[in-house]
């Protein structure tokens, strides 16, 4: 961070405690299951007094309830609000709880453990500053301690502590503590997280979690309320380059043209030179208005309305910046994504891309590879299934600003949505952009027919359809646009609709079409066909194309 950078970021620090307006530290809890980590928020809300006396009283009832009563309460059930995760025994959905303290307000969002769930931890790490890792002391660092690690450093959160829960379970070893700090340390070398600190504590006895541990005297560090206190956020904006996503125009009269929406980067003042995206018109600022009045300045995450001294179009989903740092727009670009979905990802399908306040159409034009969450290995696949996690390609229908993600966290997300079900299917990280013109240039194939083919999730092959002349022609056109649609890459070769220099070498043809990864689909004799499929007649068009896709399914051609 520069210089300029911090004293920005000190004067955002200033400002808020000039107005008495606290300052929001959103963070999340993750951690292996029966890690406690409903216990833990439990005991941070009961020891700094933020328990209600109902809910108290709740936690009372429900100790007496299972026969606990007169024995420590078991604080989880702050947190395990929903019946079916208490009679679990486990966290399945993202619990969110609020409190404050005389320095900070909080939102914790405490996040499920296991592997099926990995879409909901990314959910509720999408908006948080901070996570908090929870190890339990006897284990050490395990398997989903790595996996949600992972997660934290791809979704960009800059600071994490790593709460070692159950030392009462060790005696309070330090020895083991510094030996699982020594563990975790090894493991995260490779990940971007730049801020990393250790707590020793016992949620279940209140061992460094408000109160320093009369046990762990040889642990000289804050306990983990007065780090939550005093962790630094404020430095985390970007605040050198202005992204201001227009929501909403406000006329409420001939006089005032004002544009809505809250500041995701840098820092804007009247009079600074501004451009508006994708539009590429320019004006000056002419004013900040709030509820509370006119600013002089703003910085994010601040919700304002900015007035111009020119009157040009912008609307809903224009990006506003400064004039002398115009960022590049592209319509492709790399993705972490995310899959959210039950239904797998399909290439080459259109899907509505939403990125802040504006959205366009856009498909998953290739998989770079699926990373293994467990182990960061990567491998090659042709598809995301539910909760797995890919870097892939992008293609929309119009340019859009594309930042990376890591430096521009409000506009380097976006969010994937099916047209048809209009229901979230994945959320996505860009990590650059794919300019054409930045392409090297190769004198040798790159590509096999073995990669073509699995970037459209499917093996190379040629498929001959037998019978009548007009059940195959039927059968190939009707399996094509099945295909097709599905993502497909399949070609066509139609008796006698051949040119005549092919004509009579239609093997060479299937074979040269199979060669680029394509699915080929012939009503002409072959030499060798991969798959051979009788059209009947008698049979409803819709049975035949079930039949025929269960088919190479089975030969795991699709």
């Amino acid at each position: 961070m520069s210089h300029q950078s911090e004293l920005i970021s000190t004067d955002i620090e200033a400002y808020l405690h000039q107005h008495e307006n606290k300052e929001l530290l959103r963070f999340l809890t993750c951690g292996s299951v029966d890690d406690g980590k409903s216990t833990l928020i439990g005991r941070l809300l009961h020891d700094s007094k933020m328990i209600y006396e109902d809910q108290l009283a709740a936690i009372k009832s429900e100790n007496a309830r299972v026969g606990n009563a007169g024995e420590e309460l078991d604080l989880a059930l702050l947190v395990d609000g929903l019946q079916a995760e208490r009679e679990q025994g486990i966290t399945i959905d993202v619990a969110y709880r609020y409190f404050s303290t005389a320095e900070r307000k909080f939102i914790i969002a405490d996040t499920p453990g296991h592997e099926q769930y990995t879409r909901n931890m990314a959910t509720g790490a999408s908006t948080c500053d901070l996570a908090i890792i929870l190890i339990d002391a006897r284990y050490g660092v395990q398997v989903q301690t790595k996996r949600h690690s992972f997660i934290v450093s791809l979704l960009g959160l800059k600071h994490t502590i790593v709460a070692i829960n159950k030392m009462d379970l060790v005696e309070f070893s330090e020895a083991r503590y510094e030996q699982i700090k020594a563990d975790y340390l090894a493991f995260t070398a490779d990940l971007d997280l730049p801020d990393i600190q250790f707590v020793p504590l016992s949620a279940l006895k209140g061992d460094n979690v408000v109160n320093p541990s009369e046990h762990m005297s040889w642990y000289t560090g804050l306990p983990l309320m007065e780090t939550l206190n005093t962790v630094k956020i404020a430095r985390d904006k970007n605040v050198e380059d202005l992204r201001f996503p227009v929501q909403y125009v406000n006329r409420p009269n001939l006089d005032f043209r004002g544009y809505c929406g809250t500041l995701t980067s840098g820092i804007v003042k009247p009079g600074d030179a501004v451009t508006v995206l994708p539009s590429g018109k320019s004006s000056r600022v002419k004013s900040i208005v709030t509820f509370d009045g006119e600013l002089q300045e703003a910085f994010p995450p601040m919700s304002i309305t900015l007035t111009l001294e020119d009157e040009i179009d912008i609307s809903r989903g224009d990006i506003i910046v400064h004039s002398q740092n115009i960022p590049k727009a592209t319509n492709r670009f790399d993705a972490t994504l995310v899959w959210m979905d039950e239904k797998p990802l399909a290439q080459g399908k259109t899907y509505d891309i939403k990125l802040l306040t504006s959205h366009t159409a856009g498909a998953i034009t290739a998989i770079r590879h699926k990373i293994d969450v467990n182990t960061l290995e990567t491998a090659q696949s042709s598809t995301l299934e539910l909760n797995e996690i890919g870097r892939c390609e992008i293609t929309l229908e119009r340019p859009i600003l594309a930042d990376n993600y890591k430096a521009f966290r409000g506009t380097g997300s976006f969010i994937v949505v099916d047209r048809l079900s209009n229901a979230t299917v994945a959320a996505g990280m860009i990590i650059e952009s794919n300019d054409d013109n930045q392409q090297a240039l190769f004198t040798a194939p790159q590509v096999d027919a073995a990669q073509k083919a699995r970037s459209f999730g499917q093996q190379a092959a040629v498929i001959q359809i037998c019978g009548s002349a007009t059940a195959a022609q039927t059968l190939i056109y009707s399996l094509e646009n099945a295909l097709f649609k599905s993502g497909r890459a399949v070609a066509t070769l139609i008796n006698g609709a051949l040119p005549s220099t092919l004509s009579e070498q239609p093997s060479a043809v299937a074979t040269l079409l199979k060669q680029n990864g394509l699915l080929v689909l012939t009503n002409t004799d072959i030499d060798s066909a991969d798959l051979i499929i009788q059209a009947d007649e008698q049979s409803q068009n819709s049975d035949q194309i079930n039949l025929a896709i269960k088919q190479l399914r089975e030969k795991n051609l699709i």
